[in-house]
This record gives C-alpha cells, structure tokens and sequence, in this order.
C-alpha cells in the first residue's frame, strides 16, 4: 500500500457528528491525534528509529498552537516507546514539500467523501492505507 514510499493514514471527522466536549482545541487535537497514532501498527513505531518527527503548518495564533502542541505531546507520550525521542516542528506549508503532500492528501480524500469526486483521490489510492471514519456508527448530529 504504498505510492512512491509514501504513506496515507487518515481520519474522516464529520463536524456536525463531533460532540460538544470535543469543540475545544485543547480537548480535540489530543483525541484525534491519539485515535490516528492508534491506527498505527506497533510495527511502524517498533523500528530501530531514535526519534520521531512532527511537523506542522505554522499556526498563527499561539493559544491555539499551544492547543496542538499539547494534544500532540498527550498522543505520542502515550503511543510512542517510553524512551523514543520526539520533536514538534512549525513549517509554513507553502515551504515545506511534505506538508504540501500532506494538503494534497487530505483536499483528496476530502473531495472523495464530500462531493463523491474520487478524481483526485484515484491518483494516491494506492498510498492510502487506512481511512478512518471515527463517527461512522454516531447517529447523533449536535448541529
């Protein structure tokens, strides 16, 4: 399942399905990210790695970059081997390739369950290794 060595580990969020406890970035970044690192096989973070790198787009506002900062130390602290170094990295998107491939992946996928267009997404499906949908069974809609 992989394009070019690359791969797509993805989490569809249906905003209106996403519980009010959930509405603040202090509370949604760690969960989310924490059920994305889950979907990770231990194989993946089992390698003879020394450390694990994060990188962001550059976030603007500081309570909010906090906000992700945080969730995402929260997430690795609890799925990352307790001795494996880790980095949080602040990148504009426009200059890093990585986070442009990551935008491309995501606009795709989004495209795909949105609008039913899989033009775009036809083009990465064989980097996509899982597409989660985290309130697929939720029937409640809070808006």
């Amino acid at each position: 399942m992989y394009h070019n060595g690359m791969r797509i580990d993805s989490l569809v969020i249906e905003k209106r399905k996403t519980a009010p406890t959930l509405w603040e970035d202090r509370r949604f970044y760690p969960e989310m990210l924490g059920r994305l690192l889950a979907d990770v096989p231990p194989k993946e973070l089992a390698t003879d790695a020394e450390e694990f790198i994060v990188i962001t787009d550059k976030i603007p506002v500081n309570k909010r970059r906090r906000a992700v900062e945080k969730g995402v130390q929260l997430a690795l602290a609890e799925f990352l081997p307790k001795k494996m170094k880790y980095r949080i990295l602040h990148h504009e998107s426009r200059s890093h390739y990585g986070l442009q491939i990551a935008d491309y992946g995501c606009w795709a996928i989004f495209r795909k369950w949105q609008r039913g267009d899989t033009t775009y997404y036809d083009r990465i499906q064989s980097a996509v290794r899982s597409e989660s949908d985290i309130f697929r069974n939720q029937a409640t809609n809070y808006y």
